[in-house]
């Protein structure tokens, strides 16, 4: 399956309920019930249980909460999402939102003149980036909570400009964590690997990129991103991936600390590579095409022209397959490497990973 981004708690209650049956209702004493005349029809008032409507206002809550805080982002050739960091005007987006372009115009989900925006970093690896209004008057932090702290199963809601349609909400649950993912290359960088992904079901469309996707508390938990695509059924309704809250804040921060991201907190192998193929065009494994020197598969050996076929036991028949391996690891792991050497024999090295540098 291709991944793409085209580029998200149960209120509880007691339900009650009232059931009358002809003439089986209970009768008050000292007072006689008389049934309506035949032909004639009693009005009945439909009672709605006490759990949807506390849902329901939940629902109202956290979009009157959150709206405010979301943004559309134009760029004159794309159009995305984005959220509200601080009252300095920083707001967060992803990094394929905002791709080459260094300007942009931003507009409030809840209306009003567009204002111009000026890019202050992007870090395409994590697919996020941050750009900053010129007019930061009357903006809207939104509340950021821990995705750590989130349980599969919970409601959210993806809020954002799904095809130009802004403040759009669509609603679901966070249906697993911890996934990593890859998406498609993007102009401003190459395909991001997601590590931590929050699935949900709630959908995400084109345009829903860089907005939020927000608990019942109206915190904002992740950063739609990616929806799943099937390269021969198109999309997979229901399959969608956010950045995790926690990642997006760590870098957020970074960013206006430092103006750019310093620590990845990625690991590396200090290599650039390519997907290499045998003779029938089918993958075999990721061909070095060149070694960082001083880097982790330098000092292990690893040498332009190796394909590397396997990592920590985990086959790698692709660019994008070694990709989200290096994203599970930590720098100053080791992982074992199996080489496919151009003289065609094998051997397998231990190489200690490096950091994985912003611009990677």
């Amino acid at each position: 399956m291709q991944l793409t981004r085209k580029a998200l708690r149960t209120a509880a209650g007691t339900a009650v309920a009232a059931l009358v049956i002809g003439g089986c209702a209970p009768r008050t004493p000292g007072v006689e019930t008389t049934p309506p005349p035949a032909g004639t029809t009693t009005p009945s008032t439909p009672l709605v249980p006490t759990r949807a409507v506390a849902l329901e206002s939940a629902y109202e809550q956290v979009i009157k909460k959150v709206l405010p805080s979301t943004v559309q982002i134009t760029t004159g050739q794309a159009l995305g999402s984005g959220i509200i960091y601080d009252k300095e005007g920083h707001i967060l987006t992803n990094a394929h939102v905002v791709g080459n372009a260094t300007e942009f115009r931003v507009t409030l989900a809840t209306g009003g003149k567009s204002r111009r925006a000026r890019l202050v970093s992007s870090y395409p690896a994590g697919d996020l980036a941050m750009i900053r209004v010129e007019d930061a008057d009357g903006l809207t932090p939104a509340t950021f909570g821990r995705s750590s702290n989130l349980k599969v199963g919970q409601i959210v809601l993806a809020m954002g400009n799904p095809l130009g349609f802004s403040g759009s909400v669509t609603e679901g649950i966070v249906s697993a964590l911890g996934r990593t993912v890859t998406g498609e290359r993007h102009a401003g960088g190459g395909a991001a690997t997601i590590t931590n992904a929050v699935q949900t079901s709630a959908p995400i469309n084109p345009g829903n990129s860089g907005g939020a996707l927000v608990d019942l508390s109206g915190q904002v938990i992740g950063i739609p991103t990616l929806a799943a695509v099937d390269p021969e059924q198109g999309a997979a309704p229901g399959l969608g991936f956010a950045i995790p809250s926690d990642t997006a804040t760590d870098v957020a921060q970074q960013i206006i600390r430092y103006g750019r991201v310093v620590n990845t907190r990625r690991a590396a192998l200090g290599v650039r590579v390519g997907t290499a193929v045998d003779a029938n065009g089918d993958p075999i494994g990721v061909v070095v095409g060149s070694v960082a020197p001083g880097g982790g598969a330098d000092k292990a050996g690893i040498r332009p022209g190796d394909v590397i076929v396997r990592v920590n036991g985990t086959a790698t028949p692709t660019a994008a397959a070694l990709s989200q391996i290096m994203a599970t690891l930590r720098p100053g792991d080791s992982a074992r490497v199996e080489i496919l050497h151009p003289d065609g024999t094998r051997s397998t090295v231990s190489a200690v990973l490096s950091e994985l540098p912003a611009g990677q």
